[in-house]
């Protein structure tokens, strides 16, 4: 276990899932925007996430950077974005 604190780690996790992930589906596919709008949603969250970090309220914080990973997590289960098979930082459905 590290010494490295609780907010810290899960804003670490989600900056590196964000970068990892992509949009799956084809651009002029319907399901793109879905994907686009999962991407936008877990942005918005970890910009919020950061900006309650340095507000000084890592409950929120906490909050919000868990949105974030969420809405990432869920875009990759459910094949809207893709996540390679990292495993770590998404959960996969096989």
């Amino acid at each position: 276990m590290t010494d490295e604190p609780l907010l810290e780690k899960y804003l670490r996790l989600t900056r590196e899932a964000l970068e990892r992930v992509r949009a799956a589906p084809p651009t002029r596919s319907f399901l793109r925007t879905a994907s686009d709008d999962f991407l936008a949603m877990a942005r918005a969250y970890l910009a919020d996430a950061e900006h309650f970090s340095r507000s000084g309220d890592p409950d929120r914080a906490l909050a919000a950077a868990s949105y974030a990973h969420g809405w990432l997590d869920a875009g990759v289960r459910l094949g809207l974005l893709d996540g390679g098979d990292d495993d770590q930082r998404f959960t996969l459905f096989r």
